[in-house]
């Protein structure tokens, strides 16, 4: 701790100054500085604990969806078992930096009749005046799928629809919006979001392992999935398709590329007419994105948004707002464990060029 010594002066040293016959005398007080942050941004939200935020701008304020992090008697593994979120509340903000609003719990998941547990990252939509809200959760069979729930304005409550989207799986679904109005759902995990127990979108469990399915080191990384959504968003319009996402020379990511090859949180924004998919690495702990000509991509790989936050985890989302875009995620700043995150925001910048100036967010 630093610590900087001011100079205060007594009435004598004063006379003394004006040539009066008085002895100087000083003395010496010790001012301590207070240490400063290694965390780029404060977390938003200290009350309770909150990760994975997927923000949007609805009704000219920024809304905020994360999960909502408990504390846990379930023992930490590498299948995310500990993560054992059971509801959801909904924040608030007028601009960049004002006051967070808790509007409370928006969604619990005994409200929800196919759900067991394990309410993890959330997204929102709107359209025609409804609000959507998209989420994970496991099954009576410990199977994640895939919900969502409806409300007439962005901050909830929202009642869930009485069974899961059709033929949905895995977790960390995110709604985009395009130009053209129309929605397109993105989605999946490995490890613990089980997207290494499907092949053709079918459910053929290989093991119980978090890597027993994943593909072989010189073979093409599992894909995230993505659909179209049906004009009422409560269904998939199509089959999932793989989000491919590859390399400067056009070849798929490599399953042992752990650095670039997806892992979990899908995010997609436009920018200039080009479309950024953006993603966890994983254990690998960066927040990549690859850029496409259309929704559906292929998306080639460019580089690092958001370089490793104190934790295991990051989950982000990216949104503009009054003509700047700003990037949400989290770390572990107020617990420093695993499962009991906090979520933050700071300003996200694109180069002329169109790719993305890499963000720090703990201080060297």
């Amino acid at each position: 701790m630093k610590k900087h010594f001011v100079k205060t002066f007594t009435t004598a040293t004063v006379i003394s100054f004006l040539g009066l016959s008085c002895s100087p005398k000083t003395e010496e007080k010790v001012v301590v500085a207070p240490e400063p942050s290694k965390y780029l941004n404060a977390p938003l939200v200290t009350e309770i604990f909150t990760a994975d935020p997927s923000a949007h701008v609805f009704d000219g304020k920024i809304y905020i969806y994360p999960s909502h992090d408990v504390e846990s008697e379930v023992v930490e593994d590498d299948m995310g078992a500990h993560f054992n979120m059971m509801d959801y509340h909904v924040f608030s903000m007028d601009k960049p930096g004002g006051q967070i609003t808790d509007h409370g719990k928006a969604l619990d998941v005994a409200d929800v009749p196919w759900a067991k547990r394990q309410m993890w990252a959330p997204d929102a939509a709107e359209k025609d005046g409804k609000y959507y809200l998209y989420f994970p959760a496991k099954d009576k069979d410990d199977i994640f799928r895939i919900g969502v729930a409806v409300a007439d304005n962005p901050a909830g409550p929202f009642k869930a629809e009485p069974e899961a989207i059709k033929g949905s799986y895995s977790m960390d679904p995110t709604v985009f919006k395009d130009e053209d109005g129309s929605y397109y759902l993105y989605f999946g995990g490995i490890w613990g979001g089980q997207l290494q127990q499907y092949r053709d979108n079918k459910y053929k469990p290989v093991g119980k392992g978090p890597t027993d399915g994943i593909p072989a080191k010189n073979e093409p990384s599992l894909m995230p999935k993505m659909a179209k959504l049906s004009s009422d968003m409560l269904q998939m319009a199509e089959a999932p398709k793989d989000v491919n996402i590859l390399d400067s020379l056009g070849n798929p990511i490599l399953a042992g590329d752990s650095v670039r090859r997806f892992f979990e949180a899908a995010w997609m924004h436009k920018y200039n007419g080009k479309y950024y998919f953006s993603y966890s690495t994983g254990d690998t702990h960066n927040i990549a994105y690859a850029i496409g000509d259309n929704p559906y991509g292929p998306f080639t790989y460019q580089g690092v948004v958001l370089n490793p936050v104190q934790g295991w985890t990051n989950h982000h989302s990216i949104v503009e707002f009054e003509g700047k875009w700003y990037i949400f995620y989290h770390d572990t700043e107020l617990t420093n464990k695993t499962h009991l995150r906090n979520i933050k925001m700071t300003e996200l910048v694109h180069n002329e060029d169109g790719t993305i100036q890499t963000i720090e967010p703990l201080r060297k």
